[in-house]
């Protein structure tokens, strides 16, 4: 039988051992509750996931073609900003 291949975010979830400081612990717990803990970090690997997928994507594009210049930078900044600031979650790039 065929193994399932999920996407960052699908599939069923599966238990996993995580050793966190336990001030980085305790912050956590804090700030969204017990049960809330899981979804947290969740939620926490997977920005960081897709965040390095971008690099990765960034960085392969300037290899291919060059580096990125200033205006296309910009206007990519203005893009982000307006669509993350919809869902009111990713503060605007500096």
């Amino acid at each position: 039988m065929a193994e399932s291949v999920y996407n960052i975010g699908d599939g069923p979830a599966v238990r996993v051992s995580l050793s966190l400081p336990e001030g980085t612990a305790a912050a956590i717990r804090d700030r969204v509750g017990k049960r809330e803990f899981s979804a947290f970090v969740t939620a926490a690997v997977e920005r960081e996931l897709r965040g390095r997928i971008l690099d990765e994507y960034l960085a392969d594009y300037v290899h291919r073609n060059g580096p990125i210049p200033a205006e296309d930078q910009e206007r990519a900044r203005k893009v982000f900003d307006e669509v993350f600031a919809e869902e009111s979650e990713w503060p605007v790039a500096s």
